[in-house]
This record gives structure tokens, C-alpha cells and sequence, in this order.
């Protein structure tokens, strides 16, 4: 489904990742896990069109989309969360689900229930403002508005960043169910272990590069990657 070949890109002049390549077969969950400052953020918003493309080549779905602006790829039925910045704060929870459906044409309501089936703590919330919510509400109502657009695939960058244990395990929880209803997720965590325990395989990046890749449960049991990025068992 996504298919990244040789892509080097960054900001201004500087190029933060080089020659990264990966793919994602449709149905899978894939995680992104290294060290911080590597690159993984970046690597993410290269795919939704958000950084300079100096290399490579992106494909999804079969096409190439390399440079195509974020509006142009969530109509083709990609959706991205970002780690920071992810919820208006001023407008209501609802307000933010109907900016996320501001693309299609009419049913909004129904999307709205959808997401709500996948984030019932939601439902008390609709009318309460976004930066009032915990952090942990503020993060299933970023992956909602993400979800109101029925995509294909959802791309989400550091989903537990900040959240307690207990919120953690309830969000991965929804993530799973996401991808079990056939959206195909890539995934960049530094919760590294239990983010690859939900995944079916993961790559691993250091310092802009392409460090390892394999299964899931392969990397959970590698000794080095154990050592080196999730610590000791």
C-alpha cells in the first residue's frame, strides 16, 4: 500500500533523513521505533508532504505522491496525526470532528458516530472545549478526526506521547481495533515495546538512516535491539 524508496528529504537546507526506504503491505501495522532526534518525525511528514523532498520517491496505493500537498493526499485516503498540535483548542470536541470531515460531501454526522463507537469516552465531551480535555482525550479525539474521513491508511506519530500507563493500554487498545477494521497503520513510538507487540512488523532508524527491519516478534526477541532500543528485559 505505501512504498518509500531511497527518500532523503528535511528542512531548509539540512537533510534530517537520507535514503530511507520501507514499505507497508495493506492490512498491516507497522511501527517505527529509534533513538530520539533520528528522524522519524520527519520521515512522517515527508510522506504527508510536509518537509523538502531532496530524493526518493513515495508511492501509495500504486501512485506516485511524492510532493503531492497533505490536501491532495487525504483525498486519496491518507490521514496523519501529528505528535504536537494535534486538536484545535478553542472549537468543541464535535466542532473538531466536523473540521476533520470538512472534505466530504455530507454524512458527517454518521462519521461522527463512527468515531464514537471507536471513542465512547468521547461522547459526554462533544460539546466541551478541546483544550479542556486530558491529554489522553485530546489523543483519541486527533485520531478521530483523523478516522471521520473513512481513509485507507493513518499515519500516526508518537500516539502515547505523554499519556499515563493506564490511557497508553486503552489507546493502543483502539489502535488495534482501527486496524482490525482494515485500516492499515504506520505507527513511529518510543514506547517501543508495546508498540511492536500490536504490530505485525517494525523498522528501526538511527540517525536519519535505515538501521533494521524484520517482524515484530523478531525484534522483540533480538538480543541487540533489546540492548539497544527497548532495554533489558
Amino acid at each position: 500500500m505505501l512504498s518509500l524508496d531511497s527518500v532523503t528529504a528535511g528542512y531548509t537546507d539540512e537533510n534530517i533523513i537520507n535514503e530511507v526506504s520501507l514499505q507497508v503491505d495493506k492490512g498491516e501495522l507497522v511501527t517505527i521505533i529509534g533513538p530520539n532526534g533520528c528522524g522519524k518525525s520527519t520521515l512522517m511528514k515527508s510522506i504527508f508532504g510536509l518537509t523538502r523532498m531532496r530524493g526518493g520517491r513515495i508511492l501509495f496505493e500504486g501512485r506516485d505522491i511524492t510532493g503531492m500537498r497533505p490536501d491532495q493526499l487525504v483525498q486519496r485516503g491518507l490521514s496523519y496525526v501529528p505528535q504536537e498540535r494535534n486538536v484545535f483548542p478553542a472549537l468543541t470536541a464535535k466542532e473538531n470532528l466536523e473540521m476533520g470531515a470538512i472534505a466530504l460531501d455530507g454524512g458527517i454526522e454518521d462519521r461522527i458516530s463512527l468515531v464514537l463507537e471507536l471513542f465512547p469516552t468521547l461522547a459526554g465531551r462533544m460539546e466541551q472545549r478541546a483544550g479542556t480535555l486530558s491529554g489522553g482525550e485530546q489523543k483519541m479525539l486527533a485520531v478521530g478526526r483523523a478516522m471521520i474521513i473513512g481513509p485507507s491508511m493513518l499515519l500516526l506519530d508518537e500516539p502515547s506521547a505523554a499519556l499515563s500507563p493506564k490511557v497508553m493500554t486503552q489507546l493502543f487498545s483502539e489502535i488495534q481495533k482501527i486496524n482490525e477494521r482494515g485500516v492499515t497503520i504506520l505507527m513511529v513510538e518510543q514506547n517501543a515495546r508495546r508498540a511492536l507487540a500490536i504490530s505485525d512488523r517494525g523498522y528501526i532508524m538511527e540517525m536519519g538512516r535505515n538501521r533494521l527491519q524484520g517482524p515484530a516478534r523478531s525484534l522483540l526477541d533480538n538480543p541487540e535491539v533489546c540492548r539497544l532500543y527497548l532495554g533489558r528485559k
